[in-house]
């Protein structure tokens, strides 16, 4: 079975999800009607729906908001160069 752009994004999302907070147990569900849901295993193959059915960019742009988030990475440099702006800006 080939796998659509659509499930592809999604199914990336809930990937980064899943490492982002340690928890494997995330999945998500596709709708006979293309609506995607976040849902979380709870065990004796129960399932929590997390969610309400959404469309894919809404679903993507709630599961990357959902749960821990990654600190952005900042270099040396930006570091240094945002104490020389405030230095100029007293």
């Amino acid at each position: 079975m080939r796998s659509s752009p659509r499930s592809t994004k999604a199914s990336a999302a809930i990937d980064r999800l899943k490492r982002r907070s340690g928890n494997s147990q995330y999945s998500m569900t596709l709708g006979s009607n293309g609506l995607f849901s976040l849902v979380l295993a709870i065990g004796s193959g129960e399932s929590e729906r997390l969610c309400e059915p959404m469309m894919l960019d809404e679903f993507v742009i709630f599961v990357n908001a959902y749960g821990p988030q990654t600190p952005k990475r900042v270099s040396k440099l930006e570091v240094e160069f945002s104490k020389q702006l405030t230095k100029k800006d007293v």
